[in-house]
């Protein structure tokens, strides 16, 4: 078989329906558009989301100010877990300046949260904004303390 041997599957190609071209075309007259009205008219199309005489889906719902639907007040954490911390070496400061230097945080504007997940099997002097009890415990439990900066 050679390139110019190539045909496409039987039944897979079809012509493009000609409107308009005559009753023997199959499609002509009004075309499928029916008779009159809003359809029948060139560019006579409704917008996305049109509901006739219906009160429209957006504003049916509960119409909130300021930043869409999340609180605006809310505060976005650098979230870190244990296992990230073990990189640290032991009775090392663990500050949000020093998790910046090791590239641990995403914005450094925001606060520093530690979570639980992993272990620690050195002592850290871990100073953050907030703290989960799981974590709070292994550190104190690996020989290590716990500030929380306002």
């Amino acid at each position: 078989m050679k390139l110019h041997d190539l045909k496409p599957q039987e039944g897979s190609k079809k012509d493009r329906k000609r409107v308009g071209r005559g009753i023997s075309a199959g499609q002509g007259k009004t075309s499928g558009r029916g008779t009159k009205g809003q359809g029948a008219r060139s560019g006579g199309s409704t917008r996305l989301y049109h509901q006739g005489g219906n009160l429209p889906f957006f504003r049916r719902l509960p119409f909130v100010r300021g930043k869409g639907f999340t609180p605006f007040n809310r505060v976005d954490f650098n979230e870190l877990n244990l296992d990230q911390l073990a990189a640290f070496p032991a009775d090392s400061q663990v500050t949000p300046e020093t998790l910046s230097d090791a590239r641990l945080l995403r914005n450094t504007q925001n606060p520093v949260a530690i979570l639980g997940r992993g272990e620690i099997a050195v002592p850290l002097k871990v100073s953050v904004h907030r703290i989960t009890k799981g974590a709070r415990a292994k550190i104190e439990a690996a020989g290590g303390s716990v500030e929380i900066i306002e």
